[in-house]
């Protein structure tokens, strides 16, 4: 009863000035510039094997609960790079095919590719470090 008496107060009252009914741009993070998620096999393609810069491709799950830690964590240390190394986010319950092909055993699995290769590969959560210094020699710094 009381969620509702707040909830019309709040729909009661005025807006406020001629902005309240626009609505707000926001901007885009550079974490959100440099991470995707693969809608299917074409575009993995595009944005992955076909990428001029390196790409770590993360394999994860939603039931899974290492992945919903890892994921976060490597996207940050993906968004400190600058955008000199892209991420992938590929959900193996969406694509099956590409886990299969890639050889997907465990969740989370990353791969660091460059130029369409698999460079490098970890299973499992990392530290900040580990992601850090996995991320410095894919892209050879």
């Amino acid at each position: 009863m009381a969620q509702r008496l707040a909830l019309q107060r709040l729909l009661s009252l005025p807006s406020r000035g001629p902005l309240a009914s626009q609505s707000r741009a926001f901007g885009t993070s550079a974490c959100r510039r440099s991470t995707f998620n693969v809608q299917d096999g074409s575009d993995f393609q595009d944005r992955v094997l076909n990428s001029s810069k390196p790409v770590v491709v993360d394999f994860h799950a939603q039931w899974c609960g290492p992945c919903k830690i890892l994921g976060p964590r490597l996207e940050k240390m993906v968004a400190k790079q600058e955008g000199k190394v892209l991420m992938a986010k590929v959900d193996i319950d969406d694509h099956t095919d590409l886990a299969i092909e890639y050889e997907v055993s465990a969740v989370p699995t990353v791969l660091a590719m460059k130029n369409g290769d698999v460079v490098d590969k970890f299973v499992g959560i990392k530290d900040e470090d580990q992601l850090e210094a996995f991320l410095k020699k894919l892209i050879g710094a």
